[in-house]
């Protein structure tokens, strides 16, 4: 009723309306009041929401989440209005440059081809190394992904970028997953993905090697976006050598759990990537 009132005021007054309809003022101002408060209270929770996310996700997923988990239905043009109002967008991640690399020692073919959908957990798997600069020194993260959940299966952060750091990612992952075999891994050509040591490691617990084109960022874009996002997001408001390094290992912690319990996503049906993998156990 009071959305038609609001309508019809175009061209009538409020007492000329209310007359027609034999609503009583009173009642009217009840109703409106009541409205301001419910909008209020949505309010409320999407500033809750947006803060406990540490603003990372837009108007999208905001809405997904108030259907989710409170069971509220919005127009996305209403949250949308809502962030706006109280500056409470997603930073949009800056482009990034990317450089080819120089000569490698073993080169597998490009097995996936682009095609991040999986069908079972374990059936494919894309990994990728980089730099946090964040801390006393330069740190570097290896991260395994699950593309049947997108779910971060291993990972791993070193003051160096060498072998170690990408076969105990890759022994660590094995291991939560009780070394199944037959597995495509993927990366793209770095020195140690093409290190006969790493491919040696590889081959002996019968995992499939697949690489990127040399200098395509997008034959990996998964985990090239993930570490992308995890910039932004995460160290959005630090500035480079400003963290012990004490501090970015557990940024780096808070976030990757935030990913796989907290993080809904569009593509798993506005689920995190545990709830998605534990609706398909």
């Amino acid at each position: 009723m009071v959305q038609l009132v609001e309508k019809m005021r175009k061209k009538y007054t409020v007492t000329a309306i209310l007359n027609v309809l034999g609503i009583p003022r009173s009642t009217y101002y009840r109703w409106l009041k009541e409205q301001e408060d419910y909008k209020n209270e949505h309010e409320d929770l999407i500033i809750e929401i947006c803060k406990a996310t540490n603003y990372r996700n837009g108007h999208r997923k905001i809405k997904a989440m108030l259907k989710h988990k409170y069971h509220i239905s919005l127009n996305r043009n209403r949250v949308q209005k809502i962030m706006q109002k109280h500056h409470l967008q997603c930073r949009v991640k800056p482009k990034r440059k990317w450089k080819s690399q120089g000569k490698s020692e073993v080169i597998a073919p490009n097995i996936l081809n682009r095609d991040f959908n999986a069908r079972k957990p374990n059936e494919k798997w894309v990994t990728d190394i980089t730099y946090i600069q964040y801390g006393s020194e330069t740190m570097y993260l290896s991260t395994i992904i699950d593309l049947y959940n997108n779910e971060i299966v291993a990972y791993k952060s070193y003051p160096h970028q060498q072998t170690p750091l990408i076969i105990d990612t890759l022994e660590e992952a094995l291991n939560k997953r009780n070394y199944p075999e037959g597995i495509i891994l993927h990366s793209d050509q770095g020195s140690v993905y093409t290190s006969y040591t790493f491919q040696d490691y590889v081959n002996e617990h019968h995992l499939i090697s697949s690489m990127s084109r040399r200098g395509n960022c997008w034959d990996n874009a998964v985990i090239e976006s993930f570490h992308s996002n995890l910039k932004t997001e995460e160290f959005q408001y630090c500035k480079f050598n400003s963290l012990t390094n004490f501090n970015v290992v557990k940024k780096i912690d808070n976030y990757m759990y935030h990913y796989n319990e907290g993080k809904i996503q569009e593509n798993l049906g506005y689920l995190t990537p545990k709830e998605f993998g534990n609706k398909a156990a």
